[in-house]
Order: structure tokens, then sequence, then C-alpha cells
């Protein structure tokens, strides 16, 4: 071989190793390009995610929503700013009862099984009105939202009768179907439905039932919930006859017993 093709050969060998590195150097360009690229997707994806995940976070909750709400719309059978004043009874009767519940209160509940069937039977024979205040303060305590829907549902049955508001709020403190404190069943429309079952006009009441499901009261519920908190009411049950308490003689505490809440109204109608 002459030395002039040796030196052909190795400038060609030395042109396509050049060649080669090129070739390479132009695929590493590239791959790296493609890893920030998707990196840099990662990331937007990423900021993206906590960006949305901040955004849902600080969106107001149904009940915060509704609770802001201007247009109200309220049960029959109210009376008052927002359809807040619920007054049940007979016209003849001089006296109002002023109740204040929230429908998670166990004592609430233990109150109404002993004394509520005293109460409307007193209701109907006139002796007095009840003026009902629904708080929802529990929901608060012990997270959940029971007292809220339950109070919605109330205003559903109220906007049925005045008679259905009233045994559909016994129904619900009932032994059969009040929950424990912590447990928070009312939050959930087919159970609020199935204690209606137990009430006569409220038994396959379709009107009833698309109020409660579409939470046609619940901006009322929020607003009678804020008369509560207006009040200066500070527990449930709260029992005050024209705006003084009515209590046990010489305690504060709500009368519990059929005899004590007799013992209790004779005084407070006389006085």
């Amino acid at each position: 071989m002459s030395a002039r093709n040796s030196h052909a050969n190795k400038a060609a060998a030395r042109e396509r190793l050049r060649e080669e590195r090129e070739r390479q150097a132009k695929k590493d360009r590239a791959r790296r390009q493609l890893v920030v690229g998707v990196s840099a997707v990662a990331v937007l994806a990423a900021a993206g995610g906590i960006g949305f995940a901040v955004v849902q976070s600080n969106k107001p909750s149904h009940w915060e929503s509704v609770a802001d709400a201007k247009s109200v719309t309220a049960p029959k059978n109210t009376t008052g700013a927002n359809g807040t004043t619920v007054v049940i009874g007979k016209d003849s009767a001089k006296k109002t009862l002023e109740l204040y519940e929230d429908s998670r209160c166990p004592v609430c509940a233990t109150f109404e099984q002993s004394v509520g069937s005293t109460v409307e039977k007193d209701v109907e024979a006139g002796k007095y009105k009840i003026k009902y205040v629904g708080a929802t303060f529990i929901d608060n305590g012990i997270p959940g939202e029971g007292s809220k829907n339950a109070l919605s549902a109330l205003g559903a049955a109220l906007n049925v009768s005045p008679e259905a508001f009233l045994k559909y709020k016994a129904a619900l403190y009932s032994t059969k179907f009040h929950p424990e404190e912590k447990d928070d069943k009312f939050a959930k429309d087919s159970y609020l439905l199935e204690v209606a079952d137990s009430v006569p006009a409220l038994k396959g009441n379709a009107a009833f039932k698309k109020n409660v499901e579409d939470g046609t009261f619940d901006a009322w519920a929020m607003k009678m919930s804020k008369a509560f908190d207006a009040s200066g009411v500070q527990g449930t049950p709260t029992l005050k006859m024209d705006g003084k308490p009515v209590t046990v003689a010489g305690t504060d505490n709500p009368p519990m017993t059929v005899a004590e809440f007799d013992t209790a109204i004779t005084a407070a109608l006389k006085g």
C-alpha cells in the first residue's frame, strides 16, 4: 500500500469518526431536550394540581355558600325575616313557649321523648303556643352536617303543615331514630326520608321528598341557625315563656320529666 493510500485511508477514517461523533452528539442533545421537556411538563402539571387543590380548598362549602345567600326560600307557615319565626298553636293562646333545640342534641332527644307529647297536647288544648328556634352548633363542635340537614328537612315538613312539622320533629328525636351524638346519620337525605316514612303526612309525599333531596330549605335552615346564635341562648334544650326562662325551681336546668314540666309551666303561665 502506498503512503498516499495509507494517508487517504486515515483521513477517511478520521472523517467517519467525526461524523459518527456528530451524530451521537445530536442524539444526546435531542435526548436531553426530551428529558427537560418532560420534566417541565411534569412540574407544570404538579403546579397545576397544587393550584387546583388550593383553589378547591378555598372554595366555600355548600352550607357556607347558602348561609350567605341573599335569596331565601322559606317554608309555608313561617313569618318574620327570611321566615325564621316559627310559631305553632291556636291564635287564642295568650302565652308562647319558646323552644330552642338542635336536632343532634342528645339531651333534646331525652326531653322530647319524655315531655314532647305533653307539649303537643298543651298546644292542641290552647294552653300556649310554641315558638321553635332551631340550632346547628353541634355540627361545629362534632364536625358534621346532620344538624343543618335535619333543620332543612324540618323546614320541608313545616311546608306541608305545622302538624307534620311537630310529628316529624318527634320522630327525629325518638328512641327508634335519634342517633348517637357522634353518629352523623342526619347528614344523609336517605335517612331523613326513612324517618319521614313514620309520619303519615310525609310518607310518600313527593313534594316533601323533593324538597329534602333538593335542599330547598337549606338556606332557610342557615338563617334559622343564625337566629338561634343571635338569641344569646347558650345550650339546648332551652325553654322560655314569653322570654323568661322555664326551669326546674331553684335551678337553671330545663324540666326533663312530665312532672317537672307541668310544675314549671304552671308557674310560667301565672307569671
